[in-house]
């Protein structure tokens, strides 16, 4: 029976920062396939990417959070791919450097974010988790992408 303290986090790399989110919204992870653009899509849309019949828009995390991709060293290119997140019954694909692991954490180890955290919006993120010598940044999927932002992504330019 899961433990209504603990919650599981699948964890990935964006630059140099660790992130994780809720493993309840994670539909599934996948290695990186070309996404294709699509025209009047705001700026962080990377495009579209066909996952068996369903089409995928693909968001680069990277563009939106102003962050740095990580630099890859020989033998681990092929470690990044997209996070296939369920949010609301819209799957979205977010590009990701490379993936780390689940990872069950104590909820009471989650701690209110610090006020800026490397670029990105505290109102994104649902707190921070101390590891070792970094922190482990939760994102909170619901706001990453409510409803006004699925709209625009799911269906650009309208």
């Amino acid at each position: 029976m899961a433990d209504i303290n603990q919650v599981q986090l699948v964890t990935f790399q964006l630059g140099e920062e660790l992130y994780g989110v809720d493993i309840m919204d994670v539909k599934e992870i996948v290695k990186i396939t070309e996404a294709r653009p699509i025209p009047n899509a705001p700026y962080y849309v990377e495009g579209i990417f066909n996952l068996r019949s369903e089409i995928i828009p693909v968001i680069n995390l990277h563009k939106r959070f102003k962050l740095q991709k990580l630099v890859i060293s020989e033998g681990d290119e092929d470690e990044g791919g997209y996070v296939i997140l369920n949010i609301e019954g819209n799957k979205i694909g977010i590009i990701i450097d490379k993936v780390a692991r689940v990872v069950t954490i104590g909820t009471d180890e989650i701690k209110p974010p610090p006020q800026m955290i490397s670029g990105i919006g505290t109102e994104y993120i649902q707190g921070v988790v101390r590891q070792d010598d970094h922190y482990l940044i939760v994102l909170d999927t619901r706001r990453l992408f409510d409803a006004k932002e699925m709209q625009k992504i799911v269906e650009p330019g309208q």
